[in-house]
């Protein structure tokens, strides 16, 4: 169902997105988060760290808006997330996490999810712009080439996910723990702003920005080159002691 409001297309570009004191429950009494403010920049990557349970997953939630926040406003773009068409906004964010569904199908199936209409010419583009053309070369059979849930590894179907996520031109892609093998994609992030919730340091090596949640609350956040470059903060610490179970 689409919200009644006369604002609710999103532009097909980088958005960003802010968070303005916002404050979450899933049950009255009982907070996730609480009193989050944080902004990245249209373009520009965050890296999300905290432990189990410190919120992240929930954050990923509210920007496919499958809950509305209790307090505060989360913004995409220059609009309140509750003035945008629920299908267009989740058409405008890509979500890829470690779970990834194959189908008994060819490749190009499992690209497009059964479209017909998606021109062979956008699948090849979109693997090359994702630096996955290597890969696609290495197919036998190119796109027509047969996949089952058992013939590629995690990192291979991650990357499979990934080129999926990017055929629906998404303003905001959300990495779940992205695989090694996704470092060159990453990387060169086609100027899509960019969420990865990381499980392991080395994942965040490159990410513009630091947002570490403890307990449903901001610990930090700030540029990473700022935050490397000060010893005194949580993320420069958590990098010198490599104590990753910290945000595990």
């Amino acid at each position: 169902e689409k919200l009644a409001t006369p604002s609710g297309k999103l532009e097909v570009m980088p958005l960003g997105i802010a968070f303005d004191k916002v404050h979450f429950a899933y049950n009255p009494g009982d907070p996730v988060l609480r009193n989050i403010s944080f902004s990245l920049d249209s373009g520009k990557t965050l890296g999300l760290l905290g432990r189990t349970g410190s919120g992240k997953t929930t954050i990923t939630r509210l920007l496919f808006r499958f809950y509305d926040i209790q307090r505060g406003q989360i913004r995409i773009g220059d609009q309140n997330i509750r003035d945008i068409f629920l299908d267009d906004l989740r058409q405008h964010v890509g979500l890829v996490t470690q779970d990834v569904q194959l189908f008994n199908a060819s490749v190009r199936d499992n690209l497009t999810l059964f479209r017909p209409d998606v021109p062979d010419k956008k699948i090849v583009a979109i693997l090359d712009d994702l630096g996955l053309g290597a890969w696609h070369a290495s197919l036998s059979e190119g796109l027509e080439t047969e996949l089952s849930a058992s013939s590629l590894s995690a990192g291979e179907a991650q990357l499979l996910a990934f080129a999926r996520v990017f055929l629906k031109d998404p303003s905001l892609v959300i990495l779940d723990e992205p695989s090694s093998r996704l470092d060159p994609a990453t990387e060169q992030n086609i100027n899509r702003t960019g969420i990865i919730i990381a499980h392991r340091l080395e994942t965040v090596e490159r990410v513009d920005n630091i947002l570490i949640l403890d307990d449903g609350q901001v610990g930090e956040f700030g540029l990473r080159t700022d935050l490397v470059a000060d010893p005194n903060s949580q993320f420069s610490r958590l990098l010198n002691t490599g104590l990753e179970e910290l945000i595990a």
